[in-house]
Parts: C-alpha cells; structure tokens; sequence
C-alpha cells in the first residue's frame, strides 16, 4: 500500500481552516499515488485543545467537520478529531479519536486507549479511553490504528512502563500487518532521537513496518517538530519528513520504498528551529504581523532580535534601544551594530530624563532611605512602558528576553523586562543562550563579538554584572538542571559536583520564592524536559524546604 504521511501545522479551534488543508493535502497525496492518507493526532481541531473541549458547540462543530471533511476528501485517509464517547454515562463527554474516512464517509473509528496525565499533559480530564483496540481491512491490509501515547508502552523498551496494557500488542494480537500511528508529541531537545529508536524497536519486536505521523508547528508554548517517519519490519529508516516544517512523504509499505527528507543532527541547530518555529506561529496565530524587541546591548536580547528576524523576516522586526544613566557606550554600539547586521528597524528612546523625574516625585517619600534595587526595578519598569506603549500603538507584539537561568533565580523585573507577550528564550538557560549565539555567528559575525565576550550585565547601577549577584553561569545552570529537570535534592546537587551545600541551598530556595514572578511571567516556548509553567505546576504560598 502507498501511504502518504501528511505532515500538518494546525491551528487550534480552526476547524474550517484546518479542513482545508487536510483537503489540499489529501489532493496532492491522491495525485502522487498514494492510497492511504496518515494526518496526525487532533489534526481537525489542533492540539491541544484544552477546555475548549469542554464546550458542547465545540464537540459538536468537530463531528460536523468531519463529517463535511469526510464527503469531499480527495483519497482515503485517517484524521484525528474530538468525537463522542464510547459511554456517555462514564462521565466524560470526548473522546480523543482516529477516522478512517473514505467513500465519503466515516468507515472506522478508533480512540485512544492510553492517556497521559505526565508532564504536559493532561487528557484524562477530557477524554473518555477506549475499552478495546479494533484492528481494521483496508485496501487488502490489516491496519493497527493508535493515536500517540498508545505506542509508548513497550515493555521492552521501557524500564518501567506507565500502563498496564499495550495496545500496539493487542492490535498485532488481531492480526494487524501495518501499525499506524498519528501523534502530537512536542518537541524536547534530544526527543528526537530517543522517539525514532522507540519506533524502531517497536517494528523490530512485532516484525511490523510502523507508519508515524507527528503534528508540527507552534501552539502556545509547545512546539511540534513534525518529524515523522515510517520505519519497515527490520528497523529500517524508509520515510522520513522535514522537522519544523510542513511536509509531504510516501512510503510503500510492501516494498519498503520511501522518501527521506534530511534534517538536522544537531540538537543546537534544532533547538534553534524549534524556537523560530514557535515564534513565527505563535505571532501568526495570536493575530500579528509584527514584533518589538527591547535592545539592550547584552547577549539575550540580541539572540531574541536574530530568532525574531529569522521567524518573521527583518521588516517585521523593531529593535527598540533605550539607554539610560548606567548604560555603557559599548552597549549602546553593540545594540546598533546588531540591528544594522540583522537589517531591523530601530528606534531609540532614552530613560534618563523619565527615571529623574521618578526620582523627584518619589524624593519625598524615600526620604532618608538609601538608593536599592527599588531604583533598579523602576528604570526596568520605565522600559517596560515604553515597549507596551509601543505595542499599544503599533499593533506589534512585545518578545521579552529573559532567559531560563534568570527566571528561575528571580533576577527579574515583574512588569519590567518581564513585559511582553512572548518569552521566546525563557526555556533556555543562559550558557545555551551563548551557544545559540555562536550558531548564528556560524556564517558570519552577526551578533557582535564584543556582546559575547563582555561580562554579562543589566547595567541599572555603576559597574554592576550579573555575577555580583549569582554564581558564574556555568555552576549555576549545572545546580538549575539538576533541581529543576531533574528533581534532585541540594544534597544531591552538592555531592555530584563538588558544590558548597550552602550554595545550593541558596539557589533552591530562590528558585521556589520566585515562583510567584513567573506565573506573571509571558507564556513561553518550551524546548526542555521541564519549562517553567507549562507542565511544572507549583504552588506559589507554600513552606516546603528540600
């Protein structure tokens, strides 16, 4: 059977937009051969849905959808939806669903046995599982239908699987000869090998070409990195689609034949895609053309200005410079120089002269209390008014840039440098950030060599740098990931790398004092295990001391 893999960006809720791209796509697959369309997991609705699904208009214009979808599809194909339960009176209304449509109409139905509750997810909320796996005939094969984390319980390449059953098992059980699976498995850095080994091993054990379709695109702070793949009964790699992009690949499933499209081993070099992804998509499906970037001279911002002209193109991109009293002539060039070799516009609006006369209207009530942070915080302020002024005005969406390492410590301003509509690089930590740095100075000097090489710094009061506040970048991004990822014990932490117990400490207890900051923080792009936020739940009133 040829089977075309259909690599889609949806938008959630946009269920008239995402049908005709199904179509175009079904249309383009039919005219190249293939007798079987795959599209991924919700790829009606987009994914995640969220409580969306808890609207019965909702549920009920995604059956309508599919069953308009459904009359006029150019080739049989399996599409993902939110469809009724099995049993209405188990309490839930959904059902997280696979159609197999062809002759104009629904011919098979399955739904998802395995719902995750871990990390990101949260589908038991929504969703009622399936009782059972169906195997079903099409165009003389018998397929396997399973929809994501269906396929991620095998007991021979898990330690320790997370569900009793495995449907995947059942289904060869009844004979299945193709296991099919549509998918919206977010990206993480290094997910993506671990996911092709999975799926490699999944086809050796049963003897069985294992077909994966991934959804891809940005949807809030996830970002789907597509990558999917049909890999034959012996493991091999026969198809294999771009990642981050949208994409169109065959396999023939007896002879073993397939379209492979190159990507990118290098996790740094995804990382980076993954993040101009998110971006692009999240400007573009929130309704915007444009976006701001507050130019400071230092190291995130001008990778947030190079992953904003790279998403969106130079002409959509203001770089906005706003020196003030601490501001160094070596910054203020830098920011200039960056904004020259990026080819973005540029404005520049001093705060010297605003963050006086805050002073004056505050002198009396400061009166006899020495100048602190307080005066830091209020020349961070002052900029964040300025970049939402800015967005108010010109309809442009504000990218704020801080990073991981720095949210996670609280070396932040709340409605100052936390102002935005997007922390594009708030899952990144700091050394990653000069990482990232480097590879976009791979083909040439873009962010300027004195940007990375200077002492990292806020400059909100004389001579100041980051590190009179924190430990060197590359101690404390070790202690972040292991406390924060990894969920390791100071205890831990210290006797792995040698660090003082006390240190430790100290960067624990900021870490969960400053939970308050970040969820006043922007929604973020998530490109780790674990991101602030999104799948990291925890409360901010709390007195628990690791």
């Amino acid at each position: 059977m040829k089977i075309a893999l259909a690599q889609l960006n949806p938008t959630v809720g946009d269920l008239e937009g995402n049908a005709a791209r199904i179509r175009k796509f079904a249309t383009d697959a039919r005219a190249r051969g293939a007798q079987l369309v795959v599209f991924s997991e919700l790829c009606l609705c987009g994914y995640p849905p969220q409580d969306l699904i808890e609207r019965p208009s909702f549920l009920k214009r995604n059956l309508e959808a599919l069953e308009n979808l459904a009359r006029d599809l150019a080739a049989p194909a399996i599409v993902g939806y939110v469809g009724a339960p099995q049993d209405a009176a188990a309490g839930k209304s959904a059902a997280n669903c696979a159609a197999l449509l062809a002759n104009g109409r629904v011919v098979f139905e399955q739904h998802k046995m395995l719902l995750p509750t871990y990390d990101v997810f949260d589908e038991s909320r929504y969703f009622q599982p399936a009782r059972s796996q169906v195997a079903v005939e099409f165009c003389g094969a018998r397929l396997g239908i399973t929809i994501c984390e269906d396929v991620w319980n095998d007991k021979n390449f898990w330690t320790r699987p997370l569900y009793e059953r495995d449907p995947v098992a059942e289904l060869v059980g009844q004979g299945s000869e193709i296991i099919i699976n549509i998918s919206s498995s977010p990206y993480q850095m290094n997910k993506r090998g671990l996911r092709q080994d999975m799926l490699r091993a999944l086809a050796l054990r049963h003897g069985r070409p294992v077909v994966y379709v991934n959804q891809v695109g940005g949807n809030d702070s996830l970002v789907f990195d597509g990558s999917s793949v049909a890999v034959t009964a012996d493991g091999r790699v026969a198809a294999q689609a771009r990642s981050f992009e949208e994409d169109l690949v065959l396999f023939d499933s007896e002879s073993g034949a397939g379209e492979i499209r190159a990507q990118s081993g290098d996790e740094l070099e995804a990382a980076f895609q993954a993040l101009v992804c998110g971006t692009r998509d999240y400007v573009r499906k929130c309704g915007f053309q444009q976006v701001l970037v507050g130019l400071s001279g230092g190291i995130d911002s001008a990778v947030v200005a190079a992953i904003a002209k790279a998403a969106l193109g130079p002409d959509n991109v203001l770089g906005v410079a706003m020196p003030g009293p601490y501001s160094s002539e070596g910054s203020v060039r830098d920011a200039q120089l960056l904004a020259e070799r990026l080819g973005i516009r540029t404005l520049t609006l001093p705060i010297s002269e605003v963050f006086a006369g805050y002073k004056r209207a505050l002198a009396q009530a400061f009166a006899g209390r020495a100048e602190d942070v307080t005066e830091e915080n209020i020349q961070a302020r002052i900029r964040g008014n300025f970049l939402m002024a800015l967005s108010n005005k010109f309809n442009a969406l504000v990218l704020s840039t801080g990073n991981k390492s720095e949210l996670a410590v609280g070396y932040c301003t709340l409605y100052g440098d936390m102002a935005g509509g997007l922390a594009v690089i708030s899952d990144v930590p700091k050394t990653m950030v000069y990482e990232l740095a480097r590879l976009i100075n791979r083909g040439g000097e873009v962010i300027p060599a004195d940007t990375l090489t200077k002492p990292s710094s806020a400059e909100l009061r004389p001579n100041q740098t980051d590190q009179d506040s924190l430990p060197p970048y590359d101690v404390l991004d070790r202690i972040l990931k292991a406390y924060v990822e990894d969920l390791r014990s100071p205890e831990e932490i210290a006797g792995h790398f040698g660090f003082a117990l006390k240190l430790v400490r100290e960067i624990a207890v900021k870490v969960d004092r400053n939970e308050y900051k970040r969820q006043q923080s922007a929604p973020g792009l998530k490109i780790t295990s674990k991101a602030f936020r999104i799948g990291r739940p925890f409360p901010i009133a709390q007195k628990f001391v690791p």
